[in-house]
């Protein structure tokens, strides 16, 4: 039986791969929407704007607008800086308080900061 001779031909194997880079995921810089206190606009009235606006229930909602009117102002919601433009103007658009005595018509006092 003869010797047999497997020829392989000659391959060229390239491998490339891209430099590691440093893939950190970069955190959205946070805002806080804060309410605050005022005379004219009802309890039940921010305890309606909270919990429609922000998804809170009635319960968490009341003990904001408590701290709200103790605090003199009061952070209610944080994220982004667009949900929170978002929030702070459907608060501010939440409409007429008719709870009051006589229909207060201005919005609440509301505005957003940047977090620490």
């Amino acid at each position: 039986m003869p010797d047999t001779i497997d020829v392989v031909e000659d391959e060229v194997i390239v491998t490339t791969s891209k430099p590691e880079r440093d893939i950190r995921t970069k955190k959205q810089p946070q805002y806080v929407v804060i309410v605050m206190n005022d005379d004219e606009h009802t309890f039940e009235y921010v305890i309606q704007a909270l919990s429609r606006v922000c998804g809170y229930s009635r319960e968490k909602s009341f003990m904001l607008a408590l701290q709200i009117h103790e605090a003199g102002r009061t952070p209610v919601w944080n994220g982004t800086l667009e949900l929170a433009e978002l929030k702070r103007d459907q608060i501010k658009e939440f409409g007429p308080d008719e709870f009051a005595p006589r229909t207060v018509t201005f919005p609440l006092g509301v505005y957003i900061e940047p977090l620490p």
